[in-house]
């Protein structure tokens, strides 16, 4: 499969052959309908992007560490939401983590935490795609990179959904040397 894009959009026979990959373990479920997926957009206040929408569309896999966005827990789903904030927030509180962007850091941890906190209240929220691997919740951007999120340790894991797969759960697929991932606002600072 090429990398995907907007002119390269993930099909349904390429979300297929992605959910082929998964372990015999994984239960993949039917895949949610249009009306499944808004009523989720709508209840947890973000869109999916493109390539996951088609993802989930065709089947959705659960068990594990997969958020069930049909039949989850609504505790684990909205920790799940959470976790990218909340790990900027340990970091700021314990490991003295500053972002450049940032006003100067308050010297009392309690008043930085609530000067992060209106920060990351704006930044692009992050969809949890498998554990720790998030993709930006972006409806109208397409192929930007699946990031393992723990803390301000942040990696890229795939240049988007494909590759993720590929480096997840059978072997990478080789990237172009000179393919770029795209940029994933406030998020990306932390891969340079």
């Amino acid at each position: 499969m090429a990398p995907i894009s907007s002119e390269n959009p993930l099909t349904s026979d390429d979300a297929q052959a992605l959910l082929a990959m998964l372990p015999t373990r994984v239960e993949i479920k039917r895949g949610m309908s249009a009306r499944e997926l808004d009523q989720v957009e709508e209840r947890w206040g973000f869109r999916f992007a493109p390539e996951h929408r088609t993802l989930l569309g065709v089947g959705l896999p659960t068990g594990g560490r997969w958020p069930d966005w049909r039949d989850g827990n609504a505790e684990d789903l909205e920790a799940m939401l959470a976790w990218p904030v909340h790990g900027v927030l340990f970091d700021v509180e314990h490991s003295g983590f500053w972002h450049p962007e940032w006003d100067p850091r308050p010297v009392d941890t309690q008043d930085a935490l609530k000067v992060a906190r209106v920060h990351l209240a704006k930044v692009p929220v992050m969809v949890p795609v498998y554990s720790h691997r998030y993709l930006l919740a972006e409806p109208n951007r397409t192929g930007t990179p699946v990031l393992s999120m723990y803390q301000t340790d942040i990696i890229c894991y795939g240049t988007d959904l494909v590759d993720y797969f590929h480096n997840e759960f059978r072997r990478p697929m080789p990237t172009p040397e000179d393919h770029q991932y795209t940029a994933v606002p406030f998020w990306s600072y932390f891969l340079d």
